[in-house]
């Protein structure tokens, strides 16, 4: 459902992709987690719209109102990237927009950017994962959150990850909410279940040495991992240090997670677009 005052838009047919715009000026294109919807990025704060952006934001295939993925095609970061690069054409033909994603969508954001470096005016990398390896315990993770959606439904996911996760005793109450409202926004928990299979199998990018080509302005936004332990503060420091022209942001210890702060994520992204137009790199 889009938020007030936005336009919503359909993109390509096999899938299907929508999503909605809303605000003037300089886009900013949001990508969101695995399973999530394109509300979880900004979580429905309109301060990028108030400094005078346009918010372009859409669910990834398979997840929210989109498509799933057709016959012959999956959930893999070639087709994520492929779809970020249809919305960018169709939404924002004319700009450089800054994208920004979290976790899965921050990883869709730098596979699009390597292949299509020009397009992005600048990048918002928040709560990354993939830094080169896929461990074996990791896709056992996923794929028992799969089978659990898939044979449980969302009851079933959630007490997976409440069990798996290890959750901190101050954050249980807030992840577990946001984790059922998320799934429930879903038209289609099956295709959400395949992607869980499919995208913790594929590689953005071969390793983070590839990150060094990435000649981008990129805001990286940490995790503390007491909070959020799926999306370790490392990694986000080891984006930050391997992108030649990178900054490294987070909330103080103990604080709740700056990427779950709406408001204060948007004030942080419109902060850095100011800072790129300053310096002559966004439109």
């Amino acid at each position: 459902m889009a938020a007030s005052g936005a336009c919503q838009f359909e993109v390509g047919a096999a899938p299907a992709i929508r999503g909605e715009s809303a605000g003037e000026g300089p886009a900013v294109v949001l990508c969101h987690g695995l399973t999530a919807t394109r509300r979880y990025v900004v979580h429905g704060s309109r301060a990028l719209e108030r400094a005078g952006h346009r918010l372009i934001s859409y669910d990834a295939r398979g997840h929210g109102e989109s498509d799933p993925a057709p016959p012959g095609e999956g959930y893999g970061y070639p087709e994520l990237a492929s779809d970020l690069r249809a919305v960018v054409a169709a939404e924002a033909p004319e700009e450089s927009p800054v994208l920004a994603g979290h976790s899965m969508g921050a990883h869709t954001v730098v596979a699009h950017t390597l292949a299509n470096g020009s397009q992005a005016a600048g990048l918002v990398v928040i709560s990354p994962t993939f830094t080169g390896e896929v461990t074996d315990a990791s896709i056992e993770f996923w794929d028992g959150l799969a089978e659990a959606l898939a044979e449980g439904g969302i009851d079933s996911f959630i007490d997976y990850l409440e069990r798996r996760q290890g959750i901190d005793s101050r954050w249980r109450d807030s992840v577990l909410r946001f984790t059922r409202e998320r799934l429930e926004a879903h038209r289609d928990l099956g295709s959400v279940a395949e992607a869980l299979r499919q995208v913790p199998r594929s590689r953005p990018f071969d390793g983070l040495g590839d990150l060094e080509r990435l000649d981008v302005p990129t805001l990286v936004v940490a995790t503390d991992d007491e909070a959020d332990p799926g999306h370790p503060r490392a990694a986000a420091e080891a984006y930050a240090e391997a992108l030649p022209d990178a900054r490294l942001i987070a909330e103080a210890r103990g604080e709740s997670p700056l990427a779950w702060q709406g408001g204060r994520l948007s004030r942080e992204i419109a902060a850095f677009c100011a800072e790129l137009k300053a310096s002559g790199g966004g439109r």
